[in-house]
């Protein structure tokens, strides 16, 4: 999985997981720190287009195409955020994946493939 399709995910899986009444507040915390994160680092990204609407593949579009002209691919502590977001709703609220349409399972490998992945230099071998 690409690190912005990842990235959107954990957003849209934390928007959608806020959403609920029975959210734990590890969750939001984590949410609300990865929201922090972006505002700060790159805050020309509107997320509220995906909160309102997180189901929506379209509106996590937009939010991957603004991430992505950002710069965000390469933000490890983003990556980082998005992972430890992930994690909480996989362990604690897994139901979100009907509500975003997106099979968890998958997500957990493309979260494999991105632990203490750096990089540097312009990519040729």
């Amino acid at each position: 999985m690409e690190p912005i399709t990842f990235i959107v995910t954990a957003l849209a899986a934390g928007a959608a997981a806020g959403l609920t009444a029975s959210a734990e507040n590890a969750i939001k915390e984590a949410y609300a720190g990865i929201k922090a994160l972006i505002q700060r680092k790159f805050g020309g990204v509107d997320l509220a287009v995906l909160e309102s609407k997180p189901e929506s593949a379209t509106r996590r579009g937009v939010v991957a195409e603004e991430l992505t002209e950002a710069g965000a691919a390469q933000d490890q502590e983003l990556l980082q955020a998005a992972e430890r977001l992930m994690q909480l709703i996989q362990q604690r609220a897994p139901q979100v994946s009907q509500v975003i349409g997106v099979d968890l399972s998958k997500i957990k490998g493309g979260a494999l493939r991105l632990n203490n992945v750096s990089a540097s230099g312009d990519g040729n071998v």
